[in-house]
């Protein structure tokens, strides 16, 4: 399996979401071993949200990168693709207020929820000259499908993924795919697919390597 690497130097991301906890539920353990390397700037974005659930997700986006900007939107839940002027035009001008991301994470474009394919779809035309990282959600529809891109998780920070959604995401505690055998299972196979105990699964739809010194 080839491995590639992004820059060694600081890192900004950018974290696209939907509603909030998708982002931690598909990276988290990615944003946990991204802080670990101290050098990163993070920015997030949240499309729809209130103030029970935005709350959360503020505390939640410290623990999981800190120092990250967060930003709220209270775009209708499950009801995205009836903004969709109004959703790329916010895209547009969050894009214009941050510094140009090494890293963008966002939903997958073929997502089985409305509000995740339509930020997966439109993130492309936004950030044209950034690295895009498509994360998966698990949910009831079952459309996850096996990834192309994969980074290794610790059992540190795995297991700290799972007591996070947990401490920082109480109100959806009560959904039946809330469950710490599903994040964690998830997070084992994606690990058996890539030869670590633990991993994250992404879609990478294009990709450049240099080769070479520049003149």
């Amino acid at each position: 399996m080839l491995s590639l690497q992004l820059p060694t130097r600081p890192l900004t991301v950018v974290c696209l979401a939907s509603h909030p906890d998708d982002v931690e539920i598909g990276c988290g353990g990615t944003l946990l071993e991204l802080a670990s390397r101290g050098d990163i700037s993070g920015h997030w974005l949240t499309l729809t949200s209130d103030s029970e659930r935005e709350s959360e997700a503020v505390v939640a986006a410290q623990a999981f990168l800190p120092g990250a900007v967060t930003e709220f939107h209270q775009f209708p839940d499950g009801r995205l693709p009836a903004h969709w002027n109004a959703v790329k035009d916010v895209l547009h001008s969050f894009c214009r207020q941050v510094p140009p991301p090494d890293l963008v994470l966002a939903p997958r474009p073929d997502d089985a929820h409305q509000d995740h394919r339509l930020l997966g779809r439109l993130v492309s035309t936004v950030w044209r000259d950034s690295a895009i990282w498509h994360y998966e959600v698990p949910k009831w529809d079952g459309d996850l499908r096996p990834p192309n891109h994969y980074v290794p998780i610790s059992d540190m920070h795995a297991h700290q993924k799972v007591e996070f959604l947990n401490k920082y995401y109480a109100s959806q505690s009560h959904h039946d795919w809330w469950n710490d055998d599903i994040f964690l299972g998830i997070l084992r196979i994606r690990g058996m697919e890539c030869r670590s105990r633990y991993a994250e699964g992404f879609y990478v739809t294009k990709s450049m390597t240099k080769i070479g010194i520049d003149p």
